[in-house]
């Protein structure tokens, strides 16, 4: 499944990432240390695990008695039950008598000559090293012009992030590719991109990733093949068990539970919010790695944060205690101001055209949105759409076209919304074939371009200007993108 799907803005990823240096042996270490310690806290699988490593090792032995055997041309004198049946398999195989068949194929050549070359562009072995270079580099190439989507998945109890190249061809045409993925240690639930320069330089190119764990994990998109991330906030310790008692020490300041929603700060570039099932709302300095505020202004695990586009200060958090509350990060104190709505929250969003307006998206299939210029005397919803028939899992604003959401639900599909002057009415709808659909998300620079994300596991483009009824609705929009810029 996709659980989490982010845009990287064009421009922002290194046109050919780096490759991670190998773990050094501390490291390695360290990893297998932890890894240890975790398996004997578990306490239930130790003597399993142990069965597994003790046959593994008598496993390895046998392989490296065999080949030691083999060399000294005494496996056929084996008594060994175990190692005869190898070696018996191998006879059958007769590989020294492959050699003898079909005379006439001479598989190394004859004499000496032909593995010599008066130089390196003689040789013909050599002649394409070039060549299998430079294609290797142009695979491993990010153009500017390319869109990069990140993708947070599961597949076969293994997490991993996968880093999408979307190419734009010269004749329309595009072309989708996995460029490279980061292997991850929980199931991911959430992401958040961020450019905070955590390893100096103006801008960086990060993903901050929300899992069953209690941590966040920060990982750097420039660099393949790496093997840990570059900042983790908050996290576990250390795990104790002593009979039927558990107890979890956690890094100060971290949640205690799975990690739901998180949200990057574009104007403090350094601030990340963060909600759990903890039931807690925190706010992260990542220069740091240091949690600078906990709000605990909700009753019930919290689902999702957004950030107001126009005042960065500000920020929405929606819960399952039927709730959603604003609160302004300048007045910690403050209890800040409530609407209720009649169920869980799955997702929230900001409208990006307007500093006053924000839509929910609920559990009963419900989106709901609110003006909060009424705040403090009217909480009643601006509009309430039955958009699904199932939980709306995820919502996505256009940051081009006024009014136009996209929503995806549990229901396996996904439906464009005009919601001027807030009445709703459905622009398109489609079934993307990704299952239940967990997550969707507008591009910011391809603005009619919707990623979508869901349990089939397979990540969808859905290009709006393909549905000639939303080509001809906001036509005109696309028509401004085409336009030379002055």
């Amino acid at each position: 499944m996709i659980a989490a799907i982010s845009w990287v803005p064009k421009g922002a990823s290194k046109s050919v990432p780096i490759v991670a240096e190998p773990p050094s042996k501390e490291e390695i270490e360290e990893i297998l240390k932890s890894g240890l310690m975790e398996r004997h806290d578990d306490g239930e699988n130790a003597e399993d695990d142990e069965e597994m490593e003790v046959e593994a090792l008598k496993q390895d032995e046998v392989a490296h008695a065999l080949a030691a055997a083999n060399a000294l041309g005494m496996a056929s004198k084996s008594t060994n039950p175990e190692t005869d049946g190898i070696a018996d398999a191998l006879k059958e195989l007769d590989m020294d008598g492959c050699d003898k068949e079909d005379d006439g194929v001479e598989l190394f050549g004859s004499g000496l000559g032909n593995l010599y070359y008066p130089s390196n562009e003689a040789d013909p072995y050599l002649k394409n090293d070039d060549d299998d270079d430079s294609e290797e580099e142009e695979d491993t190439t990010i153009k500017p012009e390319d869109s990069v989507i990140v993708c947070a998945r599961n597949e076969d109890d293994v997490s991993h992030l996968e880093v999408w190249i979307l190419e734009t061809q010269r004749d329309g045409d595009s072309n989708m590719y996995v460029h490279h993925d980061i292997i991850i240690p929980a199931f991911p639930l959430c992401t958040a991109w961020l450019d905070c320069p955590l390893k100096g330089g103006e801008k960086g190119n990060f993903i901050a990733v929300g899992s069953m764990e209690p941590a966040i994990e920060i990982w750097d998109l420039d660099i393949m093949d790496e093997v840990q991330p570059s900042v983790v906030l908050g996290g576990i310790v250390e795990k104790k068990k002593k009979g039927n008692k558990k107890s979890i020490k956690y890094v100060t300041g971290s949640h205690m539970d799975s990690v739901l929603g998180l949200a990057w700060n574009k104007k403090y570039r350094n601030i990340l919010a963060s909600c759990s099932a903890d039931k807690l709302v925190k706010i992260w300095d990542v220069t740091t790695g240091k949690c600078n505020l906990t709000m605990e202004h909700h009753t019930d695990k919290v689902q999702s944060v957004a950030w107001n586009h126009f005042s960065p200060q500000v920020l929405l958090s929606g819960s399952f205690d039927h709730s959603v509350v604003m609160k302004d990060g300048r007045i910690p104190s403050h209890s800040g101001f409530k609407w209720s709505v009649a169920d869980d929250v799955e997702s929230l969003a900001w409208d990006p055209h307007t500093e006053h307006s924000f839509v929910v998206s609920l559990e009963n299939g419900t989106v709901t949105g609110f003006d909060i210029r009424t705040a403090s005397s009217d909480t009643k919803p601006s509009f309430t759409l039955h958009a699904h028939d199932k939980a709306v899992c995820a919502i996505s604003y256009n940051s081009l076209v006024p009014n136009l959401l996209a929503t995806g639900s549990m229901d396996k599909t996904v439906k464009l919304w005009d919601l001027t002057n807030n009445k709703p009415s459905c622009v398109a709808s489609q079934n993307p074939k990704a299952g239940a659909v967990f997550s969707i998300s507008f591009s910011e620079d391809a603005p009619f371009s919707l990623a979508i994300g869901g349990s089939k596991g397979k990540l969808e483009i859905w290009d709006l200007l393909s549905d000639t009824g939303v080509a001809g609705r906001y036509g005109k929009y696309a028509n401004e993108l085409r336009r030379p810029q002055p």
